[in-house]
């Protein structure tokens, strides 16, 4: 067999390889919702009790003018969130990496910070910020760690080597900064953001079951509770789906960027290409 056909049977093994990756989880997931329906069927479960997914499904097509506006406000409360915790996250760990004694100033009350339940945090920010704030910011504290450590770790992980050939060369914090640190501690500054993102979400979730009822405009986790409170399981199952389904498709879109911004060039992306 030539060089050709070696190399066309092995991409077509790595072509076999993904297709099973994808295949396998939704199989699974396939056979586990039969079994979920046909359990709920055969012992006549009650939808109050355990709707099935039929159940939950028609419920999720009824309710989606509902369910859809309370999604918005999720997500838009995640979006804030994590953008304040990128935005905040990369900015301190710049600052640490330029100043030694403000990172040992600062950084164990971001241990601390994260370290302390967002659930015992929620109602106190409740108290001393409007409700729409105060779910932002659970949201910005349990995304804003993941974010600061991750990129103060890539930014301190910086090969000695050519950290000592830049300073060879005469090369300005700046520019040491720019086009060596920066570069480097990419894959954890995105690393970081893809736990973050997940984060973000779980933080507005906790602060909007926290809040309790705000009337109109309120979010999946209302939802979630309201419909415990009238016993209408169902629509709880449908949000918990959506919550769900939100949580994939923001680590997918994460994925996906840290994906496209290292796969030229970084092993953790060149190796999913080969």
């Amino acid at each position: 067999m030539s060089a050709a056909d070696n190399q066309q049977a092995a991409k077509g093994q790595d072509t076999a390889a993904r297709l099973l990756r994808f295949l396998l989880p939704l199989l699974v997931a396939l056979v586990g919702t039969a079994i979920w329906e046909a359990v709920v069927r055969l012992g006549q479960i009650p939808p109050y009790v355990l709707p099935g997914p039929v159940a939950v499904i028609g419920t999720l097509i009824s309710d989606w003018s509902v369910l859809s506006q309370s999604l918005g406000v999720t997500l838009l409360t995640t979006l804030e969130g994590f953008l304040a915790a990128a935005i905040g996250g990369i900015a301190l760990a710049l600052l640490f990496n330029q100043s030694k004694l403000l990172e040992y100033s600062l950084f164990p009350y971001a241990v601390i910070l994260q370290v302390t339940p967002v659930i015992a945090i929620a109602p106190l920010l409740l108290i001393y910020l409007p409700q729409e704030m105060a779910v932002v910011v659970c949201a910005w504290i349990v995304g804003f760690f993941p974010v600061l450590s991750n990129t103060t770790l890539g930014l301190n992980s910086v090969d000695r080597n050519l950290a000592g050939l830049f300073q060879l060369y005469g090369a300005s914090r700046l520019q040491t900064l720019r086009y060596l640190k920066l570069p480097s501690a990419l894959p954890y500054v995105l690393g970081g953001l893809r736990i973050a993102g997940g984060l973000s979400l779980i933080g507005a979730v906790v602060a909007e079951i926290a809040a309790g009822s705000a009337g109109a405009g309120s979010g999946l986790a209302y939802r979630i509770a309201e419909s415990s409170y009238r016993l209408n399981i169902p629509r709880m199952f449908a949000a918990l789906l959506l919550l769900s389904l939100a949580g994939i498709v923001i680590y997918a879109l994460l994925a996906l960027t840290s994906y496209l911004l290292l796969r030229r060039w970084h092993e953790s992306a060149l190796g999913k290409e080969h």
